[in-house]
């Protein structure tokens, strides 16, 4: 596609976002919209995002884990706590768009910069609160993790294999899902306010996210009645479609389908395979995986992953193998998709992570900032939003605001 065409990275240009989040959902929601264009204000007491402290890894005192959640923002140190905190949110709000915030329900309440008190001075204001159990019902005042909600959900429940405890997604999972439905929850209500004028508080909960992402296996339980298993690698609706050890590794073969599952029995050198009693269809080798796991196993442990791989798909088979991050960073995919990107850091230096990878190739991440360091760009950021420099030179006297000294 032409780069004059129009790119979903410029989607959000003259969003301004004030984003009160930390470590994880919220902030990944307000990144993703800076990479699509808005321009995010990472408002931070002095201590900082919490994210900050959490690590390793570290790059010259800066959190990777932070950093990869803080692309396309630029910070600004408000104490809230002092006199004036709140009424120079209130200015900054008159001239926003959104306001994502992750703090305990009723704190921004408590701090005059809750969603009443910006929708009076701005109607248009879009307000999303990113909590872990929402703003209303019996846990509001819970405080919870991904971790926490990955138990509590019963996501944690259904991972790992009949022989093991229960196993938490190693990745953030829930805050990624959050984030992702955040970005477009908000996209969604700044739609409204074109057609209406009016914004709205949004609702956006860990554990509302954690549930929909269980949507096949929560709606398979209410049909059934019957609680999932654990069961590694498999799915619980098709066989054979799990992993299995090869001759150096592991692959991921997906042969479930009625012309597959021949298929993958003729270049196992078993075609009676495929019309067993036992695996002739899905529903019996769903019931029977077991016996077909361990016919499976010896036939697949004769040959290399690469080399069972190219068989499959010269007879496509659906296939893949199991591939750690060393292999993952290697792939000609990742590398075509330009799925990388680097990003500066005033204290990091530079810094890799994975960047916006949807719609066409136009739509790949602009860094127009990297992750901010703490209270970068508080007076470049107050000048923007209109500040005379002797307004900005007593909120930074009176400790309202702070400027990170190494910067001019």
């Amino acid at each position: 596609m032409s780069e004059s065409m129009p790119s979903i990275n410029k989607a959000l240009e003259g969003v301004r976002v004030l984003d009160f989040t930390q470590i994880g959902a919220g902030p990944l929601a307000g990144m993703q919209m800076g990479d699509m264009g808005a321009e995010v204000i990472k408002v931070e007491a002095p201590s900082g995002d919490i994210g900050r402290k959490l690590g390793p890894p570290w790059q010259n005192g800066e959190s990777v884990v932070s950093m990869c959640f803080n692309r396309n923002k630029r910070s600004l140190i408000v104490d809230l706590k002092k006199p004036g905190g709140a009424a120079l949110i209130q200015e900054l709000a008159k001239t926003s768009d959104v306001v994502l915030e992750s703090f305990r329900p009723g704190v921004m309440d408590r701090l005059g910069i809750g969603y009443e008190a910006l929708r009076a001075i701005n109607p248009k204001i879009v307000f999303a609160s990113v909590s872990a159990y929402g703003q209303t019902g019996p846990w509001r005042d819970k405080p919870g993790v991904d971790g926490i909600v990955q138990a509590v959900s019963g996501l944690m429940s259904n991972i790992g294999d009949e022989n093991s405890p229960p196993m938490k997604v190693l990745v953030p999972a829930v805050d990624m899902v959050t984030g992702f439905l955040t970005t477009s929850t908000v996209m969604a209500a700044l739609r409204v306010v074109e057609s209406t004028g009016l914004g709205q508080h949004l609702d956006m909960s860990l554990y509302n996210s954690a549930i929909m992402f269980q949507q096949s296996a929560i709606a398979s339980y209410l049909s059934s009645g019957e609680k999932p298993i654990r069961i590694g690698t498999a799915a619980p609706y098709s066989a054979p479609n799990e992993a299995y050890p090869t001759k150096d590794g592991w692959i991921m073969i997906a042969a479930y389908h009625d012309d597959r599952w021949p298929a993958l029995c003729k270049l196992l050198n078993k075609p009676d395979l495929a019309t067993h009693p036992d695996f002739a269809t899905i529903p019996l080798r769903v019931a029977n995986r077991k016996k077909l796991m361990t016919e499976l196993t010896v036939l697949l442990a004769s040959k290399t992953s690469a080399e069972w791989q190219a068989l499959m798909e010269a007879e496509d088979i659906i296939c893949g193998p199991i591939a750690d991050y060393d292999m993952v960073m290697d792939s000609p995919q990742l590398k075509h998709n330009g799925l990388i990107v680097e990003t500066p850091n005033a204290i990091a230096g530079t810094v890799k992570m994975p960047g916006l990878a949807v719609g066409d190739r136009n739509a790949q991440s602009r860094v127009r900032y990297g992750p901010p360091t703490l209270g970068e760009h508080s007076c470049e950021v107050l000048t923007e939003y209109g500040l005379t420099e002797a307004q900005i030179k007593a909120l930074l006297d009176d400790g309202i605001v702070v400027q990170r000294k190494t910067d001019k």
